[in-house]
């Protein structure tokens, strides 16, 4: 019995994006809504079902590690580069370390001193929402605080992400490439090549003729190639001291994701993109199913949920103008934002929404100088609000 409901909940995650890429270019509401924003509604119902079955546990855990790596090569197969990238990434980077020290210094002031622990709870989320879990996780063991500030911590970082991606999702996007001066059809048409222009204007792929013969053996390779790049990051990542694994692998198959994009016969295969776009249709499914609200006590900790609320919202709107500032296009400074506040593995999914391909590097490359540098500038943090 056990085994059936691990099939049942892993044919779930496989197939309902199927299903709501399917409902999405049938219905145009669903379409202008977007797969993912749906398969975000879908997943965090289901995750709030009483009494899911606890197999289900096993996918949450295991598919979003598995279908990251394999999806950022997959979508910067078809790239184009430019030489500009490295500038660009200085001034994100600089605009991003910057706007989260100011947000999460004003927040400290606003609802931090209130906390017991609160300048360590300013040091993980500053290298949470420049990096990861990871470096949080890290920022937690120099600081030891206690146990249960670091559950609240994330089990709030959900409710967060969450808002952060409606607002981004639903107006943001749209919001700063007004703001920005920018027309939406010049960013679309550099980032993305004239092949893929029809199938992007409903901004949902039909897979269509993915399952023929041709289709099939263009998976092949693609899926092949994927994994070589995946078992040559992962062996390498490994070999380095535990700290530096996350950075590494990243780097690695971002690199030789990039590298492949210059061989023409790996560039041509035109459903690339498509495929690892699904493949982040399943992560963005299985992350959202984790989104367990009853478990969340909002009420027992308001002042550091709106620390956590200010230091998000409040670093997205000082970046956009520091990004503004610069010179930086809204995209780049989107892009960037998501990599900060929630790390590389959501990169292709907001890239995805924006229908801007090019972005990809951009948003990983911030993601992992974030990574990179995120335990010491959250511990350059800590210090700094002690002081204060």
């Amino acid at each position: 019995m056990q085994v059936f409901y691990y099939i049942l909940t892993l044919a779930f995650y496989l197939l309902a994006p199927a299903l709501v890429v399917y409902l999405c270019r049938r219905y145009s509401l669903l379409a202008k809504i977007g797969p993912i924003m749906v398969l975000y509604a879908v997943g965090i119902l289901v995750g709030n079902i009483p009494s899911l079955p606890s197999e289900i546990a096993l996918w949450q855990e295991l598919l979003p590690n598995v279908m990251v790596p394999l999806a950022i090569p997959m979508m910067l197969y078809g790239c184009r580069f430019k030489r500009e990238e490295l500038g660009l990434q200085i001034k994100v980077s600089v605009s991003g370390f910057l706007s989260v020290a100011i947000a999460v210094a004003g927040g400290y002031m606003l609802f931090g001193r209130e906390l017991n622990e609160g300048a360590e709870i300013g040091g993980i989320i500053s290298g949470m929402y420049t990096g990861g879990t990871v470096n949080a996780a890290a920022l937690q063991t120099i600081f030891q605080t206690e146990s249960s500030t670091f559950t609240l911590i994330n089990s709030y970082d959900i409710v967060i992400s969450f808002l952060y991606f409606v607002f981004l999702f639903s107006i943001g996007i749209r919001l700063f490439r007004r703001l920005y001066g920018e027309p939406v059809e010049r960013a679309m048409l550099d980032a993305i090549d004239s092949a893929d222009i029809a199938a992007s204007v409903s901004e949902v792929s039909d897979y269509e003729g993915l399952f023929t013969r041709e289709g099939v053996k263009q998976m092949g390779k693609i899926f092949g190639v994927t994994i070589i790049i995946v078992a040559i990051s992962g062996v390498t990542a490994i070999l380095l001291p535990e700290s530096w694994f996350m950075v590494v692998f990243i780097l690695m198959i971002t690199t030789l994701g990039v590298a492949a994009s210059f061989v023409r016969p790996i560039r041509e295969l035109k459903r690339s993109y498509d495929v690892g776009m699904y493949l982040i249709y399943i992560f963005s499914l299985a992350i959202a199913t984790m989104a367990d609200f009853s478990k969340i006590d909002i009420s027992a900790g308001l002042n550091q949920i709106a620390f956590m609320l200010f230091a998000v919202f409040a670093s997205l709107l000082l970046h956009a103008v520091v990004c503004r500032i610069l010179k930086v296009d809204a995209d780049s400074m989107v892009i960037s934002s998501v990599a900060f506040i929630n790390s590389p593995p959501f990169v292709p999914m907001a890239a995805g929404v924006m229908r801007n391909r090019s972005a990809l590097v951009t948003g990983l490359g911030a993601g992992i100088v974030g990574y990179a540098l995120g335990n010491h500038f959250g511990v350059l943090i800590e210090r700094v609000l002690e002081w204060l």
